[in-house]
């Protein structure tokens, strides 16, 4: 029959023993398992991520416990992934699908990618996160956006960010050329290519190609309603929704946007990157 001898065995032996459910399938889990983490380093890893919300690369040297061990205890107890959750909140609101498709460009400023991110303004006093959604909104006139412009290099995942007034061309452009004195300053000298969505001001703004002419840079868009191959800096936008806009609640739009530059050296010097093996941005440019 295709079987070991062994194998017949076991099942004659069930048979006699436990009759008809003796041959369900059992799991080839080992009966004990000495070197399993004990429960009390799984509480206190799952404490660490009910409070501080962040994934294994981080909760790992939190609590003392390898990233991969942190990740096994996170889904054997079925949390739910941060991309599914509030970031103020934790509750789950979504499920999302992830593509199994990356690539990566192999030296900094080879290409990097941009785009806006529109954010509701905080009205002085804060908004419905700080006092409820019972709060009277107006909706006619109410404090407006901030357009969160942001620039993210492809190997290095080095980033800049500016919160500001729209997302006209000039606007681009400007945020543009002072994005390339950031980059400049951290090492990467020159940028050779810049991917963005089919946009207006990106794809018709006569000031952004010539920034792009002055500095040598060739503009790439990508394919229409494919957002996908922007993905470095889209993925970007989720994490300054998170960690930045949404992470804890402002009392004003001026102290959110005054947070912005703090959490951009932190992103860059500080936070681990799951891309980058658990290592921040600054650590794949060589010392300025």
């Amino acid at each position: 029959m295709g079987v070991s001898r062994k194998c017949v065995r076991t099942w004659i032996d069930r048979f006699e023993a436990e009759g008809d459910p003796g041959l369900v399938t059992r799991s080839s889990r080992p009966h004990t398992m000495p070197t399993r983490t004990s429960p009390e380093v799984e509480q206190k890893v799952l404490a660490a991520r009910a409070t501080h919300r962040d994934g294994a690369d981080v909760l790992g040297p939190k609590v003392g416990v390898p990233a991969r061990t942190v990740s096994r205890i996170l889904r054997r107890h079925e949390m739910p992934y941060l991309r599914e959750c509030d970031p103020i909140t934790g509750e789950v609101i979504r499920s999302s699908k992830a593509t199994a498709v990356r690539y990566e460009r192999e030296r900094p400023g080879e290409l990097v990618h941009m785009d806006v991110k529109k954010l509701g303004r905080i009205p002085d006093g804060g908004g419905w996160r700080v006092h409820g959604r019972g709060i009277p909104r107006d909706r006619v006139n109410g404090p407006g956006y901030d357009y969160v412009h942001s620039l993210v290099d492809d190997y290095t995942r080095l980033a800049y960010s500016e919160a500001l007034a729209d997302e006209k061309g000039a606007t681009c452009a400007g945020f543009l050329e002072r994005a390339i004195v950031y980059f400049a300053e951290h090492g990467i000298a020159r940028i050779e290519r810049l991917m963005t969505d089919n946009a207006f001001a990106y794809r018709h703004s006569a000031d952004l190609k010539r920034v792009c002419a002055e500095h040598d840079i060739r503009q790439k868009f990508i394919r229409p309603h494919c957002p996908w191959q922007n993905g470095k800096v889209e993925r970007l936008n989720r994490t300054l929704a998170t960690e930045w806009a949404y992470r804890q609640t402002f009392t004003s739009n001026a102290e959110r946007v005054a947070a912005l530059a703090p959490w951009l050296e932190h992103y860059n010097t500080e936070r681990r990157h799951s891309a980058l093996g658990g290592k921040p941005p600054i650590s794949r440019l060589l010392p300025t």
